[in-house]
């Protein structure tokens, strides 16, 4: 489940499906990576193929990601077991 977003375009696309705030290319890729994030109840759920699940370090400590396209990443954090601050962004 996930408790909160921190994009808010991601999270129109979660709820009503509209484009307009994510990346149109990326849309069928984050249609997969968000049904992942929201059934999991741990980042090891989302450990997936293609994916690239990996742990961020430093400042982002805590933080997962997970690989849309080029350098564009869902990231997200867990609360128990629900997904928090879920976001989209291309942070390198």
């Amino acid at each position: 489940m996930i408790r909160r977003f921190r994009h808010k375009g991601l999270a129109s696309f979660f709820e009503t499906g509209s484009k307009a705030g994510v990346q149109a290319q990326h849309a069928e890729r984050l249609r997969l990576i968000l049904g992942r994030v929201s059934a999991a109840t741990s980042p090891r759920d989302m450990a997936l193929p293609g994916l690239k699940l990996h742990r961020l370090g430093g400042d982002r400590k805590g933080t997962w990601a997970v690989s849309v396209s080029g350098s564009w990443r869902v990231t997200f954090q867990f609360v128990g077991k629900e997904a928090d601050a879920v976001d989209y962004e291309d942070y390198h």
